[in-house]
């Protein structure tokens, strides 16, 4: 028998030779940030150039510098800042809100199979409808009050949480489980040590998704509904023909973005350190 053939037979049929794979380099975190650099200055200098050689007009849109200039400037202004800090209590608040009445019915429904079987028809009825079809409600019970944004923010991002825990849950590994009962754990110990690190990945996931999510409905209900935040110094800039400060807002509610779903994956590689696929990611 050949040294091949030894191989062979040793070897598990369907199990891939880790050995042939190719593996490239991994790319490390300079080299991406890098490349968002690159992507960034490129789109900076396209936007600076259509402007220029009037393929738009820059009525309709005003050169990159110009519009970095006017938010640089306003970003000295406490009116920018009180904005800003109106949209993140929005976007916070109602992120929080969500976030826990999703985790607590979700393990709480996902452990009672017929109490999750009894509900599920309610929840594909009422998830399907999207959070702006409630502005008129929100209008009506809350006016412009900050209660106007919340009831978006939270209906939108309770679904989201709300279906990845019940994901997590019924993922849970029956004989964990059955395991937990036989050591006698009660229902309390057994979502403690068995559902909810299962379901923990499952929660981040839809953490980081309605974290984003959250931050478009604080923007969408104040810039129809108008209660306070950048959403409704947006509509005032627009009402004031004043385009560039448009823009600036546009972009700074972009960089929000940024920061919040950089912060929130931050958290959720701190969270799951533990977990497979987060330490997968430091694995070359």
């Amino acid at each position: 028998m050949t040294k091949t053939d030894t191989a062979d037979a040793g070897r598990t049929p369907g199990t891939p030779d880790r050995a042939a794979r190719p593996r490239g380099p991994a790319r490390t975190g300079p080299d991406r940030a890098l490349l968002g650099a690159v992507g960034i200055a490129s789109l900076l200098l396209l936007w600076e150039a259509v402007p220029r050689l009037g393929l738009v007009s820059d009525r309709y849109l005003p050169p990159a510098s110009e519009v970095l200039t006017v938010l640089a400037q306003r970003a000295t202004t406490p009116g920018f800042w009180t904005a800003v800090g109106d949209t993140l209590h929005g976007w916070a608040l109602g992120l929080a809100i969500a976030f826990a009445a999703a985790t607590v019915l979700g393990l709480a429904l996902g452990s009672l199979p017929r109490v999750r079987a009894f509900t599920t028809s309610t929840v594909d009825f009422l998830r399907p409808i999207p959070s702006v079809a409630l502005i008129p409600l929100a209008v009506l019970l809350y006016g412009t009050d900050i209660r106007s944004t919340l009831l978006l923010v939270v209906y939108a991002c309770f679904w989201l949480i709300y279906i990845q825990v019940l994901y997590g849950v019924a993922d849970v590994d029956p004989v964990a489980e059955q395991t937990a009962r036989c050591y006698g754990l009660g229902r309390l110990a057994r979502i403690r040590h068995v559902v909810w690190p299962t379901t923990l990945p499952y929660l981040m996931t839809g953490l980081r998704l309605a974290a984003s999510v959250a931050l478009i409905l604080s923007i969408t209900a104040q810039l129809i509904i108008g209660s306070p935040g950048i959403g409704q110094e947006i509509a005032v800039a627009q009402s004031s023909n004043a385009v560039a400060y448009v823009y600036a807002l546009i972009v700074a509610t972009g960089v929000l973005g940024v920061a919040i779903n950089t912060g929130v994956r931050v958290l959720e590689r701190r969270v799951l350190r533990w977990h497979t696929s987060v330490r997968g990611e430091a694995t070359p």
